[in-house]
């Protein structure tokens, strides 16, 4: 089948009523594409173990899935969005670890920057006080001086989201927003001009929804996993004691991230969500990128020396071949997902855990959060 045909099931397979993440990924497991998913009979679905009535009965409106597929494949040809399916490559390796990712994500701008090395999210309040707008930029701009290769991530939004996003272009870094409709509107329609211009300068705009989907109050919730999936870490600007950015943060929770969060004065409203946070070690507290380099075991480029790590104590260290071909591949890049490393070792995940354990008690990698491994 061509690209048009195949992008024209894949759409209709995450259109399917019913169907959430998780029904879609056990499919995808049973069928190798969804055009076989489609292609198979119905007599022999309802022979195969797990496969539930209602998904068969999408079957019944197949010709009408196919042909708002049809649409929604002319609109990405013709705006320049980039579909992103869970099986593609390119799909971020942060998010493809969460149970609940998207199946398809649909991209405007640059894909690269949805699966960088270091991703972090922002996240906060809308009704952001000036003292939530100082500390985010002065934060943004620390973090583009120490780490001018971070990516912020956050939900477009008013407030906390708008400053993340404005705080990240002004100071040269690159920034994704995830939204919570299709690419055919953004909302708020005022942010249509900051939208643009994260597209045009290295960031990207992304959604799991087709065009003519309503920003509704249920689908921000399910964007708000998005943007804790696709970073290492998320960062509580400012929340009241309750509100989306505190969502969020648990959702980083349960994905094994990272949660740290900006401290307030304790009658300060819009520091209530941050203060119970810190105060219930659900996020560690945060004033300066110091904080979050503590945390996730980062090192400034600026605070790096090639000579930190004594040659003549490496010398004494023996390193089986496997081992010494993973330390070379970690010495090119700042770090290494565990994911990529199996596949540039040609080694099955059982045989690299074992690996980089070793190599750790021997002390020259390290792990970082995420599955990401540096050397030391």
């Amino acid at each position: 089948m061509t690209n048009s045909d195949t992008l024209k099931y894949r759409i209709a397979f995450t259109l399917m009523k019913g169907v959430g993440s998780a029904t879609a990924k056990a499919l995808l497991a049973c069928f190798e594409t969804p055009e076989q998913f489609f292609a198979t009979p119905v007599g022999e679905l309802k022979k195969m173990p797990g496969i539930h009535s209602k998904i068969i009965e999408n079957l019944a409106d197949t010709a009408t899935l196919l042909k708002r597929a049809e649409k929604e494949a002319a609109f990405i040809e013709a705006h320049g969005i980039i579909p992103v399916f869970i099986t593609d490559e390119q799909y971020p390796f942060r998010l493809k670890e969460c149970a609940d990712a998207p199946v398809m994500l649909y991209v405007k701008g640059n894909v690269k920057s949805l699966s960088d090395l270091k991703m972090i999210s922002i996240v906060g309040t809308r009704r952001i006080t000036e003292y939530g707008k100082e500390i985010c930029h002065e934060f943004v701009k620390e973090l583009a001086i120490r780490y001018p290769e971070t990516v912020i991530v956050s939900g477009l939004a008013y407030g906390a989201d708008a400053c993340a996003h404005k705080a990240a272009l002004e100071f040269g870094l690159r920034t994704v927003g995830v939204t919570a409709h299709g690419q055919d509107r953004i909302y708020p329609a005022a942010h249509t001009n900051l939208a643009r211009q994260m597209a045009e300068s290295g960031g990207a705009v992304c959604t799991e929804y087709i065009t003519e989907t309503n920003p509704d109050k249920q689908n921000f919730v399910q964007r708000n996993r998005i943007v804790a999936g696709l970073c290492d870490a998320t960062i509580v600007i400012e929340s009241a004691e309750k509100g989306g950015a505190l969502i969020t943060a648990d959702l980083a929770s349960s994905y094994n991230r990272d949660v740290l969060a900006f401290p307030g004065r304790k009658n300060d409203e819009m520091s209530a969500g941050c203060n119970k946070l810190i105060k219930t070690n659900r996020a560690a507290m945060l004033e300066t990128v110091a904080d979050l380099e503590y945390v996730l075991g980062w090192e400034s480029k600026a605070d790096l020396s090639k000579e930190n790590f004594s040659a003549d104590l490496f010398a004494q260290i023996s390193l089986t071949a496997d081992e010494q071909r993973i330390f070379e591949l970690l010495k090119s890049s700042d770090s290494t997902h565990v994911n990529q490393l199996s596949i540039k070792m040609g080694l099955p995940m059982s045989k690299i855990t074992p690996l980089l354990i070793g190599m750790e008690f021997k002390g020259v990698i390290k792990c970082l959060p995420g599955n990401m491994y540096k050397a030391i």
